[in-house]
């Protein structure tokens, strides 16, 4: 399987453009295998680029841990600039369909010796439990308590096309991730789970994030996870629309534009592409799948 390493902030995707080949059979097994660090390449994610109707593409991904996600705004500009910069979009400006409905990203010219950034239009905050979905009365979940592991958070739900759990913290580095990440990913109140972030205030322009992502586990960062960051800071009156989201993997600069929609901005990177031969009792599937 001819496949691509690329990232966003430390956020790392082995691509694989299957437009000709179609999506290799069994792709959860197959996330499962790649995504090991240890024994397949490594990685937060499988990503299969697919040919669609009215888009320039479509994107799935497929967790480390096999199941597979709506929408991941890292990959998504990793895809994009994969596109522009191969010739398989003729402008910079893109449609990519993913899980969350069709989104536009937009590669803005490499300058100054940094790397090239990708904007995308994240599309609207989805607010309501239903869309969210979260369990509850009918409304918006904002500041609201919410007890897990033994405590109690506050917490404010928002969906980017994937469920997030936003929870302000004063102190980010007290936070024990790795043991509330999973209980909150894995809460009741979620019934398709969700992705959860700890959120310290900087100032009315920046916070400091961490991120426990489903199906993943801690990552370097999370690009609707940073989305969601800075619709829930501005709904509890601690930030302005324009956020600097800083990650443990770098910064993402986010914008609740007037017209309604969410906007990203940060860098997508390739870092090498190989062949990827299999391992015992992982099904390839068929075509340029087969090593």
């Amino acid at each position: 399987m001819f496949f691509m390493k690329w990232h966003g902030l430390g956020n790392d995707f082995v691509i694989v453009d299957a437009r000709r080949d179609g999506l290799a059979d069994a792709p959860g097994e197959l996330a499962r295998a790649v995504c090991n660090r240890h024994f397949g390449i490594g990685a937060d994610g499988l990503v299969f680029i697919l040919p669609a109707a009215g888009a320039d593409a479509e994107m799935r991904i497929f967790n480390s841990d096999g199941s597979e996600a709506e929408m991941c705004g890292n990959a998504i500009r990793c895809v994009a600039r994969y596109l522009f910069e191969t010739g398989g979009a003729r402008e910079p400006r893109l449609r990519i369909a993913t899980g969350a409905g069709v989104l536009v990203p937009e590669v803005i010219p490499a300058g100054g010796g940094e790397p090239a950034r990708v904007r995308v239009d994240m599309g609207p905050p989805r607010l309501s439990r239903d869309d969210i979905p979260m369990a509850g009365s009918p409304g918006r979940a904002v500041n609201e308590p919410l007890a897990a592991g033994g405590r109690t958070f506050n917490v404010t739900a928002v969906s980017m096309g994937n469920p997030h759990c936003v929870i302000f913290v004063p102190d980010l580095d007290a936070v024990p991730l790795e043991t509330l990440g999973p209980v909150l990913e894995t809460h009741p109140a979620f019934p398709r789970k969700t992705n959860v972030e700890f959120v310290q205030l900087l100032s009315p322009e920046a916070v400091r994030v961490r991120v426990w992502e489903r199906g993943a586990g801690p990552t370097l960062a999370c690009g609707t996870g940073a989305c969601a960051v800075a619709v829930a800071a501005n709904l509890n009156g601690l930030t302005g629309r324009r956020v600097s989201v800083h990650l443990p993997g770098g910064v993402l600069e986010i914008e609740w534009a007037g017209d309604g929609h969410v906007y990203m901005t940060g860098p997508a990177v390739k870092v090498f592409e190989g062949r990827y031969c299999g391992a015992a009792g992982t099904a390839l599937g068929k075509g340029a799948f087969t090593a």
